[in-house]
């Protein structure tokens, strides 16, 4: 069995008049300076063209209270509810038929991910620590390719990884390993955490995203379980086309 739980870090309730800051000083400085523009633009032609003006005078005095008071009605509604950045955490736990060593020996071994995760189109390791991720976007319209590091590596035990700096997508994860009651099998403990562009339009793409990145991250673990348990010689794993 296989549970996956999505998280939001900076998903609280949305509540009725709830209008805390949750725009950044440069959205607010953008907004008061477009604000203050349509506004003079209004006033300037409201005797030549009334109704122009007073539809530029009413979206100003929005832009001005937007800028001033650091609140957007809009990204309250998609979720941004403060500036801080929005991390989306999909965590997922389910038990496989091999011992934790070999399942930890296949998993350390980054070039054999693609092989279960469908939506990977590569990983090229460079090195002990660094790598090389392709990522296949649905229905291949495109792909996302960035460099990550391992940060961290428990022999038999937990391995964790996290994008470099200049990635398109801000993206870590880690994977534990422990031993099932019976010792016959192992419980893998999976959690990704990625982290959409800042402002509301990051919100609006996390909301967009997080339900594809959940079914991305359900298919795999079906394809991991199933490639496992088929693959049943301990030493070497083959490649296994899994019929849906």
């Amino acid at each position: 069995m296989a549970t996956t739980i999505v998280k939001y870090t900076d998903n609280f309730p949305v509540l009725y008049g709830d209008d805390r800051i949750n725009l950044n000083w440069p959205e607010r400085f953008s907004s008061i300076a477009g604000g203050m523009k349509l506004g003079f633009s209004g006033f300037k032609n409201i005797f030549k063209n009334p109704f122009a003006s007073i539809v530029k005078i009413g979206a100003g005095g929005y832009l001005l209270n937007r800028g001033i008071t650091g609140h957007c009605e809009l990204y309250k509604r998609i979720g941004k509810l403060s500036t801080n950045p929005i991390n989306v955490n999909i965590r997922s736990s389910f038990i496989v038929n091999k011992p934790r060593e070999k399942v930890y020996e296949f998993w350390r071994k980054l070039d054999n991910l693609p092989l279960f995760m469908k939506h990977l189109e590569s990983v090229e390791v460079i090195d002990s620590k660094y790598s090389h991720w392709v990522l296949k976007l649905p229905k291949n319209v495109a792909t996302v390719s960035w460099h990550a590091e391992i940060v961290h590596d428990e022999p038999n035990e937990m391995i964790g990884w996290s994008s470099l700096s200049d990635s398109m997508i801000n993206n870590a994860g880690k994977v534990r390993f422990q031993d099932t009651v019976d010792g016959e099998g192992t419980i893998v403990d999976v959690v990704i955490s990625y982290q959409p562009p800042a402002g509301g339009v990051g919100a609006g793409i996390a909301k967009i995203l997080n339900p594809v990145f959940k079914n991305m991250v359900d298919k795999d673990i079906l394809n991991f379980k199933q490639y496992m348990d088929i693959n049943n010689d301990a030493d070497e794993f083959t490649e296994v086309i899994i019929i849906k």
